[in-house]
């Protein structure tokens, strides 16, 4: 098992988020690339401390980006959504 802290990297603060928030109780987070819905599950309920019903993941390609005419690519990133048990909330915007 990995270090838990390592798992999450941030949340996504988007206007679906707050929408699958509101009405679905889900969270978004960037998660790094090799973490498991097992390690992501247990790294918001140990640091948030809710009860997580539900852990879905995502892979995204990094895109092709130029700068002028160097071209590079950014890097590949994991995006997990995450569904509470009902009654519980995470607070975004107060997080230390």
């Amino acid at each position: 098992m990995k270090d838990l802290s390592k798992v999450i990297k941030r949340p996504l603060i988007t206007e679906q988020g707050g929408y699958m928030r509101e009405k679905y109780n889900q969270y978004i987070f960037e998660v790094s690339p090799d973490a498991n819905k097992h390690e992501i599950r247990q790294s918001v309920e140990h640091f948030f401390g809710v009860k997580v019903t539900q852990v879905r993941t995502m892979n995204y390609r990094g895109k092709i980006k130029r700068m002028g005419r160097f071209s590079g690519k950014r890097a590949d990133w994991k995006k997990a959504v995450v569904t509470l048990a009902q009654g519980d909330t995470i607070d975004l915007f107060n997080i230390v």
